[in-house]
């Protein structure tokens, strides 16, 4: 069998036309989702008050109750299938049918919020008040993988899935709370990630139906058909712009959440002094301390401050205060409070000797498990010695970490290959791109 022939059946695996349901069916299926009247305006409005309890609850298990029984994928489907085939009075339809199924669930979702006497906004809804890139990627996958099963003859669970994934109903409700509480960042905070899931579900169902070359209903010259193309990929840019911002705040934020509790930790005990409390805050790019313990000078002050740029957190104001001064209370007080802390810290270093103990014993346990896994791949290999260390010389500027094997090889041995091999084997079992081998 040749490449190509092996080729072909791979990408006939991912082929979709044999599993494709007829236009006429796909069209029909679509055309009935779009409707928002009877039985489907009906679900629509429970679905919404399901999600804003489970919203108002911080219930999960209730949200994603109401995101399975909600029809709002349907004209939003509708819009991206419209655009795909130039069938214009679909278009027009979806749309219309759309807004008018966002203005009632906007609607039911404020009289519920306004009248429930719990006004607390928990986790899930804060969730969706910051949208930002990675609500793009789920909309978007989540989109494609719901328009493909549409189109299928074999939809399976994936619709329910995608209606959980790309979360349609959740801002709604979020921005219905943040109007009946007059808090508009809420509004549009949420009202913006609503506009990403909708918009990329409707990109989602464009680029699919025009992969999979649905007939057009309309045949228009290609300078309408540039701009419909130019109108669809404006209001993509102007909807990803602002996520992708987001998004790289998100990353920063999380960088800094990260950083900040490390410092912070190692700032446990300071110089005969107690970390009693702290917190941090991204938005004021500040980290608040406050001690215990014997008054600060403004040198101890001074490195304190130093050290945080250790952690990357060079622009960072720390404010340092002291919450309990043992300066001001006799001799006896203060002897009882240095003890205390002798006591500490020699638990600290016991502590530390143990994981330091508990460490050489899992190094040694690890040299066993590689030399398994070692001599099913190489016969060769009579014997491994697995540790870590640092590595230091003239040229070193600064210690080098680095993970360290010893291997006794049979009469055998390995060829310049094997070994080569047995290094890359090393390094991606050890997930380290700094490893030592050393053979005899």
């Amino acid at each position: 069998m040749d490449f190509r022939k092996i080729l072909d059946q791979i990408l006939q695996s991912f082929s979709l036309q044999y599993e494709l349901d007829n236009h006429e069916t796909i069209y029909a299926a679509l055309v009935k989702s779009v409707v928002f009247k009877g039985t489907n305006l009906w679900i629509l409005i429970f679905a919404i008050l399901l999600a804003s309890v489970g919203l108002n609850m911080n219930s999960t298990a209730v949200i994603i109750g109401a995101m399975l029984i909600s029809p709002l994928m349907g004209p939003i489907n509708g819009i991206g299938y419209s655009i795909a085939v130039y069938d214009f009075p679909l278009m027009r339809r979806s749309v219309k049918n759309f807004s008018f199924a966002v203005l009632v669930s906007l609607v039911s979702s404020t009289v519920y919020f306004t009248v429930s006497p719990l006004s607390t906004a928990h986790s899930e809804l804060l969730a969706r008040t910051s949208p930002t890139i990675y609500d793009v990627l789920i909309a978007l996958f989540g989109g494609l993988a719901g328009v493909i099963a549409i189109a299928s003859k074999n939809k399976g669970n994936v619709i329910p899935g995608v209606a959980i994934a790309t979360a349609l109903m959740p801002p709604l409700c979020t921005a219905g709370y943040g109007l009946a509480t007059a808090q508009l960042n809420f509004f549009f905070g949420a009202i913006y990630l609503f506009t990403i899931n909708t918009v990329f579900i409707a990109l989602a169902s464009v680029t699919v139906s025009q992969i999979l070359r649905f007939p057009s209903h309309q045949e228009l010259n290609s300078n309408s058909k540039k701009r419909v193309t130019s109108a669809v990929s404006l209001v993509t840019l102007l909807v990803l712009v602002p996520s992708i911002f987001f998004g790289y705040t998100l990353v920063k934020k999380e960088r800094f959440s990260e950083n900040a509790k490390k410092y912070i930790a190692s700032l446990s005990t300071f110089e005969q002094n107690f970390l009693l409390k702290s917190d941090y805050d991204f938005e004021k790019q500040e980290i608040n301390l406050v001690f215990g313990g014997f008054k600060f000078n403004e040198e101890q002050r001074v490195r304190i401050r130093k050290n945080a740029k250790i952690f990357n957190l060079n622009d960072v104001n720390i404010k340092i205060e002291q919450g309990l001064n043992f300066n001001r209370f006799d001799e006896n007080i203060k002897q009882r409070y240095l003890l205390g802390l002798k006591v500490a810290q020699l638990e600290s270093e016991i502590n530390a000797k143990n994981h330091f103990i508990d460490s050489l014993n899992n190094q040694s346990k690890m040299g066993k498990v590689l030399l398994n896994e070692l001599q099913i791949l190489f016969p060769q290999v009579k014997s491994c010695s697995y540790q870590v260390g640092f590595v230091y010389g003239n040229e070193v500027k600064d210690e080098l970490f680095t993970h360290i094997l010893i291997l006794d090889l049979d009469k055998n041995g390995l060829t310049k290959k094997e070994r080569i091999k047995v290094e890359e084997w090393a390094r991606t079992r050890l997930n380290q791109q700094k490893v030592e081998l050393f053979y005899y």
